[in-house]
């Protein structure tokens, strides 16, 4: 369990020129190195790297492949292939001869499919046209113009007598329905008063398309003309296949290899370089830099020198978390990222908030219902359209698909707790359904909420003192002495408040009715002085304000539990009270009441809850130790899918951890 992002650390490395381009292969293929710009002190030895004369010649063979593998169907890729140099790509992309009929088959591709849309737009608008009975050449003269218009009976009333007003129109109606359709015929200088009056009028208008024939006629040749296009589409389509079938494989290898060298490419701008040698500096995690230097020294023959950078730079921040705790890093990475240097909270926000989370819904009914609503949005939501599209666009304005996922995954675990909690407690739903099942009474929620009181204070306590001793720690490590007695004085001060806090509650605030008062006393009276020693006065005045109200902030897992309890209480009471009513209205208006209540209070259950538990987290307990950020880690580099690396030998690539870049 990683509680520190990965320790980085600076280094530099000077090789010949020669070996320049095999060592920035490994690096792209280890994938653990951060290239950054050398140092001025490195610079002012060399000057900047220009790199090879075949970057140009790489620059456009990419641009070409990429628009080879755009224009072809994705095939069968076949077994990756290896280039062990810049000139074996350049010689294998001008093997490669179908530029010609690839681009001249897209060209008409899409030269048709745009007389494809506009042939069906023509159809769709004879179609409703077909009440005009006479030849579309009588709508086509100079004198006037004719558009064709729809809108509502009421619309059209309005817009009719509107624009008779203004002009000497003609207007055709077509047959009644629920809409009107209709031809307008106008001089030309009535154009700006027509499209100012339809808009304003809720009136769509469209132009009629300059034909010769009747409706009928003109409709037949349009669908004689569509059925050639997808005709000779289809023929590119499959030539296209036919060609990608062929080519493919070695398209994808070459592309793959392209676009690495202009990888490289980008970072030979942050290199220095002489006549004979090549120098760069790279982050690299502490874990990963015996493995880099020993490739390093392997594929360069031990001609290069690999040494350490001292700097006082912050260094970027690589986080390293198991599988299961992984998924709460999207939480942290929302409020901030780490700093390298400083605590990684996502295994304590990993353990904590399932359980606040589930604390707060604590019923098996809404846990069952939310888990499956979370495996839905992992699944990648099948079916969601059929849904209403207002559900759709909300669900996309608050997240997008990847986060979705992020979240869904992380409220499984506080389903789970939400599920075992509400059994425990017999809330389904609100209603004691394990009564009526199996006689199972459960906890009454009245008398339970003082013990929920109290393991909300402890938990309260518990997050507090926490942040506290991570506080602590964090001051240490920086050596900030004042910073860890401020810190220090924050968890006895804790201490003493919660523990003074119960005394008074169970009036015992004197020696003789319980000894251990003058611990708590001390607690406060110590605590107090270190935190005006560490912070000052004003800062640790504010400090102890902000440790009672931390701790008491935590109550509020109670208060959304007992929230959430009472309202499905009142729908279930109005709702079954109507059902059992008898009347047919009232059982109508019950199962109405029930349905779309419980339904809010779902919603609540996942917002609520969600929300209210990331924010104990963020505010009570990243406030003690947090800053946060950090710069994230992005290690030079990208997986081969269709090549293989030409380090590829026996121990080339020794094993290790591959570094994970955001989004991969």
């Amino acid at each position: 369990m990683a509680l520190r992002p990965v320790r980085m650390a600076k280094v530099g490395l000077l090789g010949l020129k020669e070996d320049e381009e095999r060592i920035l292969t490994v690096l792209h293929d280890l994938r653990v190195a951060q290239v950054e710009p050398l140092s001025p002190d490195a610079m002012a030895e060399l000057g900047p790297e220009r790199g090879p004369e075949t970057l140009r010649q790489v620059g456009d063979e990419t641009l070409r492949f990429r628009g080879l593998l755009s224009a072809l169907p994705a095939g069968h890729a076949g077994p990756p292939r290896r280039f062990d140099s810049i000139a074996e790509i350049l010689a294998a992309a001008k093997t490669v001869p179908i530029d010609s009929e690839v681009g001249e088959l897209k060209r008409e591709d899409d030269r048709l499919a745009t007389d494809e849309k506009a042939t069906a737009g023509q159809a769709q608008l004879l179609e409703r046209l077909s009440f005009y009975p006479d030849r579309l050449e009588f709508l086509d003269a100079r004198s006037f113009h004719a558009f064709y218009g729809e809108s509502t009976p009421e619309d059209y009333t309005t817009f009719a007598s509107a624009l008779s007003a203004e002009h000497d129109v003609q207007l055709l109606v077509g047959p009644p329905g629920e809409s009107v359709r209709f031809l307008v015929l106008l001089p030309p200088g009535g154009v700006d008063t027509l499209s100012r009056l339809s808009q304003t009028r809720g009136v769509h208008l469209s132009a009629v398309p300059r034909l010769s024939g009747t409706v009928a006629e003109e409709l037949a040749a349009l669908r004689t003309r569509a059925a050639e296009v997808a005709q000779r589409r289809g023929e590119i389509a499959a030539r296209l296949i036919a060609i990608s079938q062929e080519w493919y494989p070695l398209v994808s290898a070459v592309a793959e290899a392209l676009e690495i060298e202009n990888r490289k490419a980008e970072v030979v701008t942050k290199l220095g370089a002489s006549r004979a040698a090549f120098a760069l500096e790279a982050w690299v995690p502490e874990r990963d830099i015996a493995r880099l230097e020993a490739v390093v020294e392997r594929e360069s023959g031990n001609r290069t020198f690999f040494y350490r950078v001292p700097t006082s730079e912050e260094p970027p921040t690589l986080m390293s978390n198991p599988r299961g705790v992984r998924r709460f890093e999207f939480f942290v990475r929302f409020y901030s990222l780490p700093q390298s240097t400083e605590w990684d909270p996502t295994l304590v926000f990993a353990i904590a908030f399932p359980i606040f989370f589930g604390f707060m819904l604590s019923d098996w009914g809404y846990g069952l219902v939310i888990l499956l609503i979370s495996l839905w949005m992992i699944a990648g939501f099948p079916a969601a359209r059929y849904l209403p599209k207002f559900g759709r666009n909300f669900v996309k304005m608050i997240m997008g698909p990847k986060g979705m996922q992020q979240l869904a995954y992380a409220l499984l675990p506080g389903c789970a707790i939400a599920i075992g909690l509400g059994l425990y407690s017999n809330e389904f739903f609100g209603y004691p359904l394990l009564t009526v099942l199996f006689h199972y009474a459960g906890p009454s929620l009245d008398k339970s909420v003082p013990t929920y009181l109290l393991f909300a204070g402890f938990v309260g306590l518990g997050m507090v003192v926490l942040g506290f001793v991570m506080g602590a720690l964090k001051e240490y490590f920086h050596h900030h002495p004042r910073g860890v007695v401020a810190k220090s004085g924050g968890v006895l001060f804790a201490f003493g408040v919660a523990f003074f806090g119960l005394a008074v509650i169970h009036r015992a605030t004197s020696v003789s009715a319980d000894p251990l008062i003058v611990v708590w006393y001390a607690c406060l009276a110590v605590g107090l002085a270190m935190l005006l020693f560490g912070e000052g006065l004003q800062m640790g005045l504010m400090g102890l304000i902000e440790v009672v109200s931390h701790i008491l902030s935590y109550t509020r897992l109670v208060g959304i539990l007992l929230a959430s309890a009472i309202l499905a209480l009142v729908i279930n009471t109005i709702g079954g009270g109507l059902v059992l009513g008898g009347t047919v209205v009232g059982i109508v208006a019950g199962l109405v009441i029930i349905v779309i209540g419980q339904s809010f209070n779902v919603i609540i259950g996942v917002f609520e809850p969600g929300i209210q538990g990331a924010r104990l987290i963020f505010v009570e307990y990243f406030s003690k130790f947090y800053t946060g950020n950090g710069k994230v880690f992005r290690p030079f580099g990208s997986p081969r899918t269709h090549t293989v690396s030409p380090l590829e030998a026996p121990g080339a690539l020794p094993a290790g951890p591959i570094v994970r870049t955001p989004g991969e």
